[in-house]
């Protein structure tokens, strides 16, 4: 079957999942994005303890539970101190790049849901004014915020009820060109989330149940290692979509998807790594095989918890991973039409 995925639904899922703020943790914002979004093809969505979402889909199959899990979390910040003079420290959630977000607008979102602004600046802002604006390195001792806000001292901060462990978020600038770019923070993994979703539209519309029970998965802790850790029990393979990579030693390019056979911490499993890429062959989907250093998925995350599940990873190529990230939609439409050959068992074994 020709697999027709719709790239303006693609784009407009994107930008609703992209546009809606979900650090690693915070997912109070999010999941009723989700929720909505399951609606729209007629499945509610359940929770784990971990606050993963859950869609179940019924199976021709239903004696054997697969799981595709695409991650709903970003990376982040959290305020670590105020300073006297009311400037915020702060603390990563993830594998931030402060260079990538220096002169950023962020979001502070307090605990009683009040929300403020400020610019993440070097402490070493200016080089009108500091020896070492251009040299200094930064990091988290040597970025901060500064608050929109009329406040000159730490009392001053507080009094807006803002505290240690408050969540940040930045801005994601998400832009589409006309011809088919996409350039935003967060593609990894709002873009993968897209491509489940249109995969699961083009199911839909078609009336095509998956060859297995399968469980659509959407974590909020990938980017900190830990959210496959845990899955539920009765799931036999899991694949995670999330980003491919593109570098000196990658076949992969934006406008394919990247089958991953191997991470930081792990080949992925050859049987069920085997399957898929037979899976794209038979559907001539565009792709690449490589293997991520520097990387890992939830689909690893779970066998390092000792979870007892095959295990493989595939997704859309992304260029300047964890900065200002840039993808093609031939390559995210090149993922969901993998999702579907995946669900559907389409490699003819």
């Amino acid at each position: 079957m020709d697999i027709k995925i719709d790239r303006e639904f693609l784009v407009e899922c994107f930008r609703d999942f992209v546009n809606t703020p979900s650090p690693v943790s915070y997912y109070d914002e999010i999941i009723p994005v989700l929720e909505q979004y399951g609606e729209k093809f007629g499945y509610p969505v359940t929770y784990d303890r971990k606050r993963t979402g859950y869609i179940t889909l019924d199976g021709e199959d239903n004696s054997k539970t697969v799981m595709v899990g695409a991650h709903m979390d970003t990376l982040g910040l959290m305020v670590r101190r105020i300073d006297a003079d009311g400037s915020i420290r702060v603390r990563a959630l993830g594998g931030v790049s402060f260079q990538s977000i220096e002169g950023e607008t962020v979001t502070i979102h307090t605990r009683s849901g009040k929300k403020y602004t400020g610019l993440m600046v070097c402490q070493s802002h200016s080089t009108h004014v500091f020896d070492d604006a251009r040299s200094l390195e930064r990091d988290e001792n040597t970025m901060m915020i500064s608050l929109d806000e009329k406040v000159e001292s730490r009392e001053d901060v507080r009094a807006l009820g803002i505290e240690h462990g408050d969540i940040i978020s930045f801005e994601p600038h998400c832009t589409v060109t006309e011809n088919g770019y996409v350039k935003s923070r967060f593609i990894d993994d709002k873009m993968a989330v897209a491509a489940v979703f249109a995969a699961l539209k083009f199911m839909t519309e078609q009336g095509l149940k998956p060859k297995y029970r399968t469980l659509l998965s959407f974590p909020f802790y990938e980017e900190i290692n830990h959210g496959g850790a845990y899955i539920p029990k009765e799931v036999e393979e899991f694949v995670a979509v999330d980003i491919g990579l593109i570098g000196p030693d990658y076949n992969g390019h934006e406008r394919a998807v990247s089958i991953c056979v191997k991470d930081n911490f792990s080949p992925y499993d050859r049987g069920l790594t085997d399957k898929i890429i037979r899976e794209a062959k038979a559907n001539g989907i565009d792709h690449a095989i490589d293997i991520f250093y520097r990387y890992g998925t939830d689909a690893n995350a779970a066998v390092r918890a000792g979870n007892n599940v095959y295990a493989a990873a595939f997704g859309m190529a992304c260029y300047c991973s964890h900065g200002m990230e840039r993808t093609h939609l031939d390559g995210v439409v090149e993922t969901a039409k993998l999702v579907v050959a995946y669900l559907m068992g389409w490699d003819g074994q």
